[in-house]
């Protein structure tokens, strides 16, 4: 993202990297306003661990391809890696931390990884916690096992083999 109007250089080159002009971005993380100054190249997951300090949503490979970075922009799965932190200015935003209720008891898919022993190392947790209650929100007339595959699809887990975090998924989303 080389420097737009604004950063560019007295020759017309972009900004070495963190000589950018930073952006203010206000956004709803867990229902609380974070405002912040960030450079135009962070991205979204970076900002949510660096800047926030909400470390549960997990940077596995910043190129889309395992989703431990899944959290919730404006009520849909959105794996954080993908997103500049300046796209989701005006945003509400849902991590790991804020699905738990304000007592702290744990969300129903929380609970459901818990009993159906969807999880074993945890680092793909989060990010799978949270694409799986964004699937199953999506899918109001219930889940098969097939639909939470596919669903799932862009979600690795190196440890489970996938049967209990279905399972899991399963207990909260399937149908009857």
């Amino acid at each position: 993202m080389g420097g737009g109007a604004g950063q560019m250089t007295d020759s017309g080159f972009p900004l070495p990297r963190g000589e950018e002009t930073a952006v203010e971005v206000s956004m709803s993380v867990n229902g609380e306003t974070r405002t912040s100054d960030v450079e135009p190249r962070t991205l979204l997951v970076h900002h949510i661990r660096d800047t926030l300090g909400l470390t549960g949503t997990n940077i596995g490979c910043d190129t889309s391809s395992c989703g431990a970075c899944t959290i919730h922009v404006n009520g849909e799965s959105v794996k954080s890696c993908t997103m500049l932190a300046v796209q989701a200015d005006g945003t509400e935003i849902t991590t790991i931390e804020g699905l738990a209720g304000d007592n702290g008891e744990l969300h129903p898919m929380q609970a459901a990884f818990m009993d159906c022993h969807g999880l074993q190392c945890g680092y793909c947790t989060p990010g799978m916690v949270m694409a799986a209650t964004s699937l199953v929100a999506e899918s109001p007339d219930g889940l098969d096992e097939t639909a939470v595959r596919q669903g799932l699809e862009g979600n690795l887990c190196r440890c489970t083999g996938y049967h209990n975090i279905v399972k899991a998924v399963l207990s909260v989303g399937g149908t009857a």
